[in-house]
């Protein structure tokens, strides 16, 4: 029988040997990037070693999806045996366990990301879609609820016009699923052709009956693609939403990061945190010589972040394969998992999932500082 060495609440580690065990907490601790500022040992629960034919297996569970980190902390563990000499191998099992960071009424949700804009036309709508299927590739579960009820987009974007959810009794609705995406949208329930002229009052009724009512199985992750602008309408739907944090979408344009400073400034009248800032359309890569042009300005979103110091989460480029996957209903995940545009949207939704634990979460290094 192995002994077990108690460092702290989050840690411990089935004793295999000394060298072993001072190993992989030097090498976990060391294992230090934009997702793990302190090192992965900080934010790594359920830490295990025990030996296997042999070889030794270090067993941990982080707290937000970064599937594609796995082999590089595989492999930074292995180098670390590598180079102590040590005869053993060493394999990584890596799970991810996601908690709710705040208590909230929604059955069947435990995390509610806002995804604003301070205007139209920046990508709000493309950028949370592909963040939804960018979370789950990176091992997380999501939903996406469309709060645009005057012009929702969500079923083109996800392929699934002329879908209708189901009810089981007459009240509750069942999310619309697209490849393991739950959904839900004015757009299921009428036809999306017709004008919707609604009154705010009408429209936050609406917008709540679909978070309240909606039937949502169990996601770590709800995104709300909220309508653009800082108008009535959007404070309305801010404040019936409790217990969330929120993303402001915006691109390096001067105008467009004039209408971001107003949605950033009215999350904070409202009192939703803003996690942080996402530049879109940042540069268009040529296809021939993949050279990055600023179309739109440079270094915008950067300097709004700073200003308003909170963290710039990523910039996306103005590429075709973003409109032509939108517009076909189709998952750039799927389609090139392997493109650039896709690893980068990846890259987003670990640094957005890694700022809500870090920002917002009991169990954060960051929060046990200051406890």
């Amino acid at each position: 029988m192995f002994k077990k060495t108690v460092f702290s609440n989050w840690f411990t580690f089935n004793k295999v040997s000394n060298q072993h065990e001072k190993l992989v907490q030097q090498a976990l601790t060391q294992y230090q990037n934009e997702l793990f500022p302190h090192g992965v040992l900080a934010v790594a629960s359920n830490v295990e070693l025990t030996k296997n034919k042999g070889n030794v297996v270090v067993t941990f569970t982080l707290p937000f999806p970064c599937q594609s980190e796995h082999q590089a902390i595989t492999e930074h563990v292995q180098q670390a045996f590598a180079s102590a000499s040590v005869q053993s191998a060493v394999s990584l099992e890596i799970n991810t366990k996601i908690h709710p960071v705040f208590m909230h009424p929604y059955d069947g949700i435990k995390n509610i990301i806002v995804i604003s804009s301070g205007k139209g036309g920046v990508g709000k709508s493309t950028t949370s879609v592909n963040l939804a299927y960018a979370i789950q590739a990176q091992g997380g579960s999501v939903g996406i609820l469309d709060a645009d009820v005057y012009g929702p987009s969500l079923p083109k974007m996800l392929g699934l016009e002329g879908f209708h959810p189901r009810s089981p009794n007459g009240i509750n609705l069942d999310p619309v699923i697209k490849n393991g995406i739950e959904a839900m949208s004015t757009g299921f329930l009428a036809d999306g052709q017709d004008a919707k002229i609604w009154r705010g009052a009408l429209a936050s009724s609406a917008f709540e009956q679909m978070l309240k009512e909606t039937l949502w199985g169990g996601i770590d992750y709800l995104l709300i693609d909220m309508p653009p602008g800082t108008g009535d309408i959007q404070l309305t739907l801010a404040q019936k939403v409790e217990a969330v944090v929120s993303v402001i979408v915006t691109t390096p344009q001067d105008i467009a990061l004039i209408d971001a400073t107003k949605g950033i400034n009215m999350f904070e009248q409202v009192n939703i945190p803003v996690l942080g800032l996402i530049e879109n359309m940042s540069y268009h890569v040529c296809p021939k010589c993949e050279s990055k042009s600023p179309l739109f300005g440079e270094h915008g979103g950067k300097a709004l972040a700073q200003a308003k110091a909170i963290p710039l989460l990523g910039q996306l480029p103005l590429d075709i394969k973003i409109r032509e996957c939108a517009d076909q209903g189709k998952s750039i995940q799927e389609h090139e998992p392997q493109s650039d545009i896709a690893l980068l949207y990846c890259s987003l939704a670990s640094r957005l999932t890694a700022e809500l634990f870090y920002q917002k979460d009991s169990r954060s290094p960051l929060n046990q500082k200051t406890n």
